[in-house]
Order: C-alpha cells, then sequence, then structure tokens
C-alpha cells in the first residue's frame, strides 16, 4: 500500500472561535451531546432486544456532521449511509420521531417501515443501506441544483471509506466532474470499514489527496475529531463548489468508538488502540475548547450533559408507548398510486 502523510486543511482557531460566536458554539455542542446521548440509549435498546434489525452508531464521529452542519447550514441536500442518526437529528428530526422509528412504531420517522439504517429529514434524501449506493442519488441531487439553475445550493454526499472502491462510486464521480456538479463527496474515513483495516482494503491513502486529481477534483482532507478544523473546513469547500460549480472531495480522518454495527463487537483492535483513539473525543475537545476561551464552565457542561439525556429519556418513553404500525398500511409507498 502506497501511504503519505496526512495534511490537513490548516484554519485558524481563534479566528474560526471568534467568527463561529459563543451562542452558536454551544449549539453545537449542544447537538454533539444529543446524538451521543441518542446513540448510547438507542444502543442499550437494541441490546434489550427493544430495535430489531441493525444499529450502527455514529459515536465518536460526530464533529464532522456537526461541524458540515454549523458552517453550511441546512438548506443544501444531503445524502448519507445507514449510520444517519445524527445527520437526520442536526437538519431536523426529532428525537421522537427518531427513536419511534428506531422502534419500529407508527409514529416513527418513516412510520416504523425504515428502522435505524432509513431515516430522513426535509433535506436528507435518506440514509442508505447499500454500500456506495447513495452516492449516485447525491449526484442526481447535484445534476437537479445545476438543471434548476439553484446556484446558491449544493449535494453533500457522505460515504465511509469502504464504499470508496465501489464501482457506483466512480462512475458518479466521473459523471460529476464531466458534467461540472455541484456535489461534496465526504469520505468519512473511520479507518475500519465493516470490520477490515483501510489500509488492507484502499491501495493508497490518504484517499482524498490520492482519488481527487484522477477526476480533476479539488481535494480537502479534515481532522474529523476537530469540529472547528471540519467547520473551517466545511465552509471553504463549500465556497469553492458555489464559486466553480466543480465538485470537490472531502476526507474527514476519524475513527468510530463502536464496532461497525452493535453486534460487531471490534475484536480486529484493542482495547489499547480505542482507549488511544477515546483520547481524542470530539466532544471532550470542542468542551476543553470552549472552557479554555471562557465561554463555559465544567458545570454548565454537566447541565447541557444532562438535558439532552432527559430528552433521549423522554424520546424512548415516547417510541415504547407509541403504536405498532397497522398491518393494512404495508403496503401503501410500495406502488405508485393509479391515475384517476
Amino acid at each position: 500500500m502506497r501511504k503519505k502523510p496526512y495534511h490537513f486543511f490548516e484554519h485558524d482557531r481563534d479566528l474560526v472561535l471568534a467568527e463561529i460566536g459563543k451562542e452558536k458554539l454551544l449549539s453545537a455542542l449542544k447537538n454533539m451531546l444529543l446524538v451521543r446521548n441518542l446513540e448510547i440509549r438507542g444502543e442499550a435498546a437494541y441490546q434489550q432486544g427493544k430495535v430489531g434489525g441493525f444499529y450502527h452508531s455514529y459515536m465518536g464521529q460526530e464533529a464532522i456532521q456537526a461541524g458540515c452542519v454549523a458552517a453550511v447550514g441546512v438548506d443544501h441536500w444531503f445524502t448519507t449511509t445507514y449510520r444517519c442518526h445524527a445527520l437526520a437529528l442536526l437538519l431536523g428530526a426529532t428525537p421522537n420521531e427518531i427513536m419511534a422509528e428506531l422502534y419500529g412504531k407508527a409514529t416513527g420517522n418513516a412510520g416504523g417501515r425504515g428502522g435505524s439504517m432509513h431515516l430522513y429529514a426535509a433535506h436528507l434524501l435518506g440514509g442508505l443501506a447499500i454500500v456506495g449506493g447513495h452516492v449516485p442519488i447525491a449526484t442526481g441531487a447535484a445534476f437537479s441544483i445545476k438543471y434548476l439553475k439553484k446556484k446558491d445550493l449544493a449535494s453533500f454526499c457522505f460515504l465511509g471509506d469502504g464504499a470508496v472502491v465501489q464501482g457506483a462510486v466512480h462512475e458518479s464521480l466521473n459523471i460529476a466532474s464531466l458534467w461540472n456538479l455541484p456535489c461534496l463527496y465526504v469520505i468519512e474515513n473511520n479507518k475500519w470499514g465493516m470490520g477490515t483495516a483501510v489500509e488492507r482494503a484502499v491501495c493508497v491513502e490518504p484517499i482524498a489527496e490520492s482519488f481527487a486529481p484522477a477526476y480533476d477534483m479539488k481535494f480537502y482532507t479534515l481532522d474529523g475529531m476537530d469540529f472547528f478544523n471540519c467547520y473551517a473546513g466545511f465552509k471553504e469547500a463549500l465556497k469553492e463548489v458555489l464559486a466553480t460549480s466543480r465538485p470537490v472531495m472531502i476526507e474527514a480522518v476519524t475513527e468510530r468508538f463502536r464496532g461497525h454495527s452493535i453486534s460487531d463487537p471490534a475484536l480486529y483492535r484493542s482495547k489499547e488502540e480505542l482507549a488511544r483513539t477515546m483520547q481524542r473525543d470530539p466532544i471532550v475537545l470542542l468542551k476543553d475548547a470552549l472552557i479554555g476561551k471562557g465561554m463555559l464552565t465544567e458545570e454548565r457542561f454537566k447541565e447541557m450533559d444532562k438535558e439532552q439525556k432527559e430528552i433521549v429519556l423522554a424520546a424512548m418513553k415516547f417510541a415504547e408507548e407509541s403504536p405498532d404500525p397497522d398491518p393494512m398500511t404495508l403496503e401503501q409507498g410500495v406502488f405508485a398510486p393509479e391515475e384517476n
């Protein structure tokens, strides 16, 4: 394998801090805490048999999508993988509807039909379960933006390191570059794919730095554990896309705190490796930075965490008390309605 050092996007943290401001930073931290608490309780519900199917936790990666949404807003189009709980929350899906969907209830985000891997929001085209299969959808969204001359919008496509070797991904990258489509392909490199280390699955690293030139794309490499680096990098990348109507490739280097799914014990990495990774918990890094700037206290942080925990516990109660879907509705949404 050909591997080069990572060179992360350069930013001035003090300038980014001043630009974002205290209120927006605290809101971002609160969002990250909400995601973390939802994942912890959702995982517990899965282990108790209340959540079926699969459950893919976003714990450890919160800074990436929180930084993205804080930087670019919620009006663009977004597409992501089955690790979709965080982005759905950030784009406006409520904890109640997400938890109810995890429980398979009628009050869920997709009426109980989608479960953990298929969540939606006003501008989220879906969490999608086929590895790499959502990338053509995101590319199609970028085509629509260009066709409709929406010059202030872009399509954001989040994918994992394990997807970058899929054929549909490369077809999408080729056509996006060929047709000058405003799409940001965000590779969340959490190091492990499903259970195989990235260096055993992808022939070159860094991924974006190596792949993007082949498609005549500009690339950005971000520290996916650092909220400030993600915020600054996404803001600059979007500026580039809107100015040129050209696609870009972003690699956010991170590492998930759980296995591929909750049923995965992650025996392929040692406890020592995981402990080292968790020393750069993105929530703790942001908290410490805000405390260092006098924007937050440890006591207030604990209060915020408790507040988000209570929101999630209330969502679990809502899900528990919600009705199961009526079997008579099973075929709704499967076929297009007949025209009158």
